[in-house]
């Protein structure tokens, strides 16, 4: 369960949106032919992306969530915090690894920062 303290990034709700109408779309496609039922897992598993994925910060650390699966990193293991040329946020880890942070921008790095209890450092 989430604590109140814990900072939450998420997609935009128009994508949710969108599957749903996705779905409504296939219904005739899939209800055509029993072979074409599969056709409906498309926007669903868009619609289960779109609630779930995202990134959860805290004291303790970050979450990334994704579809099927979590990853929680400590923030002792974070080494920097920044973005990519596209502007989405990215982790440097100490052994080197990047991780892309879900539904995190380059402008939300700010409250990302503050979810952890820390100030910004500004870049040299």
């Amino acid at each position: 369960m989430a604590r109140s303290d814990t900072t939450r990034f998420r997609h935009h709700q128009a994508i949710l949106a969108g599957a749903i109408v996705a779905a409504l779309g296939t219904l005739p496609l899939a209800s055509a032919r029993t072979y074409l039922l599969p056709v409906l897992l498309v926007p669903l598993a868009v619609a289960v992306w779109a609630w779930r994925a995202g990134t959860d910060a805290d004291a303790r650390g970050l979450r990334l969530r994704a579809l099927a699966g979590q990853r929680r990193i400590p923030w002792d293991q974070v080494v920097e915090l920044g973005s990519d040329p596209r502007g989405r946020a990215v982790a440097q880890l100490g052994d080197g690894q990047r991780l892309l942070l879900p539904a995190v921008r380059r402008e939300d790095l700010p409250r990302l920062v503050a979810a952890a209890g820390r100030e910004v450092e500004p870049a040299q």
